[in-house]
Order: structure tokens, then C-alpha cells, then sequence
């Protein structure tokens, strides 16, 4: 059994219309977990715990965090025993203090501490991730830039860290390279410095396919590159890439010059030290590889 209790006090972090998460493609990531820390079954609580016991256990933050994986908590217990009831109090998408109660667990005590390692380690890296992203976010409140994920995520884990980071306010880039096309610096060396007619043909070439959700181009200079770049129609959205303020300020001077689209985005080498300034220069999008590769798991235990 799972229910969601209606958040009290806790602020909603993530957007209204949170996309959820698709539990059909994470199955097989929960057996092989299941299946690496429970494959020989728990000798440890089968000596010291009564079969027919019945508990009550809590899941407690330990910190601030943005909570991220209730959903995928009751698909984790009943691999272990049907009998472990779950109820989220504290939604995925909001957030929660220090001692604060996120769910409950209560069925057999057996199966409760067999399937325990398990549900913590998929919700302290899930939470890491949308904590760290609600921070980027937080740190660029009152701009218009949007905090994007990356493809630098753990091997399986891209639907998981993916959503985490919707949970935590952000947004998700293509989630595979069948997505989008991206036109970056080695593709556009092949083309020569007289770049603009052939990719013009390619842009309309990546537009036809109807795979393709939005089309990018990196330019690596602002006054070399991106004027010619913003005369080629079809274009989403233009990545400056480890651009210093000054580019980045240049950058949207010329694209407004032109109109709102296409949207530019800045990439590379973005910190929370760093990411209010890059987002004060006028950008649309900022892509985050951290809120992923870097997101240090937060500290949440399952007390009795």
C-alpha cells in the first residue's frame, strides 16, 4: 500500500506539473540492487528477529534536503515482502528540515531491515541530486535563466537522476542523443571557416527528422562565429560554451538584435560561486553538468 500525504509546511520546489517518474523503466535497476544486497537473504535478522514481528519505521532526514524517490520506495518493499505498507509525508518535489519524518514503514520487521540499505541508497543520491539542483536554482532566483541537467549521469541511473533533478526545480536536456541534434565545436571544424550554407542544409536536415525535439549549435566566439550562426533559420537554441562575462553580456546584445529566439544557453565550468553571474548576463538556459556527476548523497536513516 502507498498514499501521499498532503505536504504541511513544506515548500513546493519542484513545478506544479512535475513530470512523473516512469517506474517500468527503473524495475530492473531496483532487482539488481535487490539482488546484489539481498541475493544470499539476511542471516542477521533472521537470528535475531521474531518472523511474525510487526514494526513501525521512520525514514528521517538528517539535514535541508529536497525530497526526491517516495514514488519509488513502495516498488523497492515489495520486492521484498507485499506486506510493507509505505506512506510518504513529505512529497517528492518539496522540501525538508533536519528531523524531519519523510515516510513511514510498517510490516513485518524482518523484511523492514532486509530491504532498509536499499531504499537509502536509492533516496540519498536521488535527493542529493534534486537538492543540489534546487540550490543552483535558488542561487539564480530573479533572473530568467532555467537550470538544465546533462547526459553526465551514472550508467542506468539517467531516468532516476533525471527526474531527481525535476524534483529539485531544474529541467531536463535531451536525454539521449537520439533526441536532439547538436551541432558542437568538432562537428563545425569539418565544415571550414566558411561554415554557413552547409550547416544552414544541415540545420533543415535535423529539422525533417522527426525524432529530433530542438536543434543546437556551439559557437566558440561571440563576434567571429555567432552573428553569422544567428542568421541560419532554424536554429533552437546557440551553446556558449566556457564563456567569461563579457562574451556572455555580447552574446545576448546580438541575439536581441535579432529577436527572443534562439534561445542561448551557457555551459561549462558553471558553480554555485559562479552561476548568479552568469545568469544575470541575459541567458535563457544554463546547463549544470554537477547537479548530477558532483550531487554528494544527503543523510537520511530509517529509525524505529
Amino acid at each position: 500500500m502507498h498514499r501521499i500525504v498532503p505536504s504541511k509546511g513544506h515548500e513546493r520546489i519542484a513545478r506544479k506539473n512535475l513530470k512523473k517518474l516512469d517506474l517500468a523503466k527503473v524495475d530492473p535497476l531496483i532487482d539488481i540492487a535487490v539482488h546484489e544486497d539481498f541475493g544470499k537473504g539476511d542471516p542477521t535478522s533472521e537470528i535475531t528477529v521474531n518472523a511474525h514481528e510487526i514494526a513501525k519505521g521512520y525514514l528521517i532526514s538528517r539535514e535541508e534536503i529536497v525530497v526526491s524517490g517516495m514514488e519509488l520506495v513502495p516498488a523497492i518493499l515489495n520486492k521484498y515482502d507485499p506486506r510493507l505498507e509505505f506512506k510518504a509525508l513529505v512529497p517528492d518535489g518539496h522540501r525538508a528540515s533536519v528531523a524531519d519524518r519523510l515516510g513511514v514503514i510498517k510490516g513485518p520487521l524482518r523484511s523492514m531491515l532486509g530491504a532498509e540499505r536499499v531504499v537509502l541508497n536509492f533516496l540519498q543520491r536521488l535527493c542529493g541530486i534534486s537538492t543540489m539542483t534546487w540550490k543552483f536554482v535558488s542561487a539564480t532566483r530573479g533572473t530568467k535563466a532555467k537550470i538544465y541537467d546533462t547526459r553526465k549521469t551514472i550508467p542506468g541511473w539517467r531516468e532516476l537522476e533525471k527526474y531527481a533533478v525535476r524534483c529539485g526545480g531544474g529541467y531536463n536536456h535531451r536525454r539521449g542523443l537520439g533526441d536532439a541534434v547538436m551541432f558542437k565545436d568538432n562537428h563545425l571544424a569539418e565544415l571550414g571557416p566558411k561554415f554557413e550554407r552547409k550547416l544552414a542544409k544541415m540545420v533543415q536536415q535535423a529539422r525533417a527528422n522527426k525524432n529530433v525535439k530542438f536543434v543546437v549549435v556551439e559557437v566558440d566566439h561571440v563576434d567571429d562565429q555567432l552573428d553569422r550562426v544567428l542568421t541560419i533559420p532554424g536554429i533552437d537554441i546557440i551553446l556558449l560554451d566556457n564563456m567569461g562575462q563579457w562574451q556572455l553580456r555580447h552574446a545576448v546584445e546580438l541575439r536581441d538584435q535579432v529577436g527572443k529566439k534562439p534561445l542561448l544557453e551557457a555551459s561549462g565550468g558553471i558553480t554555485l560561486n559562479n552561476v548568479l553571474t552568469v545568469a544575470s548576463c541575459g541567458i535563457d538556459r544554463i546547463s549544470v553538468g554537477a547537479i548530477t556527476h558532483s550531487a554528494i548523497a544527503v543523510d537520511i536513516g530509517l529509525d524505529r
